[in-house]
């Protein structure tokens, strides 16, 4: 097979050959047969896996994921398809509200590590949890009927009860 032919059948199936297995296919030595056969059924798209066909790489990839999140995407959605709140729910829901539930509860650990680093201690503990809700404006207003447990009350004693301030001249 001499180079033009080689050129030819290029041409045709639109597979090239590497260097190397060109100039052994004109020394008259054999061809890699392998390599042949990869580039092949990678052009046909089928033997990839999964039976898909050629669309993607066959790897799985989840909501959560592609939207960029933690949180479960699919799980929210289901349970919110499970929860009769609608008769319809959209592909959207499921991702929007595992969004605002993840900035929730990284908002409230944030600030809940805050408290605990304030108290010189590693671990976060409910009553670093209620600290840190307690003493947010935001997340007072929305977790106010919410009792934590094990989580305590804010220290606070009231002026009329503390002892008067003496004064002497």
């Amino acid at each position: 097979m001499n180079r033009a032919s080689l050129g030819q059948w290029e041409g045709r199936t639109g597979c090239t050959l590497p260097r190397q297995e060109i100039l052994s296919l004109e020394q008259g030595g054999k061809v890699l047969f392998n390599s042949l056969i990869k580039q092949l059924i990678n052009m046909s798209g089928k033997g990839k896996g999964k039976g898909k066909g050629g669309r993607g790489s066959g790897k799985s990839v989840s909501s959560s994921s592609k939207a960029g999140l933690q949180f479960p995407v699919a799980r929210v959605g289901r349970y919110l398809k499970k929860g009769g709140y609608a008769r319809r729910v959209g592909v959207g829901a499921g991702v929007y509200l595992a969004a605002v539930l993840e900035y929730l509860c990284a908002e409230i650990l944030e600030l809940a590590g805050n408290a605990a680093r304030d108290n010189k201690k590693s671990r976060i503990v409910p009553r670093h949890i209620t600290l840190a809700v307690k003493n947010d404006e935001e997340l007072n207003k929305l977790l106010g009927g919410v009792t934590i447990a094990s989580g305590g009350v804010l220290p606070n004693i009231h002026a009329v009860l503390l002892p008067k301030k003496s004064a002497k001249a």
